[in-house]
C-alpha cells in the first residue's frame, strides 16, 4: 500500500467532505428561521469531520492523530443526532435523511477501522 502524500488522499477524508457538502446543499432549503440555530449547528460539526481529519494528519504525531480521529468521531456522532432531529421535526426528507445518513455510517466505520488500525501499532 502506498503512503499518502496529503490528508486529501484519505478516502475516510474524501468521503467526510463529501458527506459536508451535500449536507451544505441540502441544509439551503432548511427554513430562514433556522440559520442560526439547527442549520448553522448541522453545518458546523459536519465541517469539523472533515477538518479533524486533516488537522490530526498534519500533526505528524500518532497519539495527537488518534486523538483528533475521537474528535472526528464525536463530531460524526453530533451530526448523527441533528440529521435525525432535522427529519423528525420536518426539515429533510426521508430520502435525502437515508443517503446521508448511510455516508455518515460508513464515514464512522473507517473512522474507527483508522482509530484501531493506529492503536494498535502505537509503540
Amino acid at each position: 500500500m502506498q503512503p499518502t502524500k496529503s490528508f486529501a488522499d484519505l478516502i475516510v477524508w474524501q468521503k467526510s467532505y463529501k458527506l459536508c457538502v451535500a449536507l451544505y446543499q441540502i441544509t439551503k432549503l432548511f427554513p430562514a428561521n433556522e440559520d442560526y440555530g439547527l442549520t448553522s449547528q448541522i453545518r458546523r460539526c459536519s465541517v469539523s469531520i472533515p477538518s479533524n481529519i486533516a488537522e490530526g494528519y498534519g500533526r505528524k504525531n500518532r497519539k495527537e492523530y488518534i486523538q483528533f480521529l475521537y474528535t472526528a468521531n464525536g463530531s460524526l456522532a453530533e451530526f448523527q443526532t441533528q440529521l435525525m432531529l432535522a427529519k423528525d421535526i420536518g426539515y429533510l426528507k426521508t430520502e435525502d435523511f437515508n443517503t446521508l445518513y448511510a455516508l455518515s455510517q460508513e464515514v464512522g466505520r473507517m473512522l474507527w477501522k483508522m482509530i484501531v488500525g493506529l492503536k494498535e501499532n502505537t509503540p
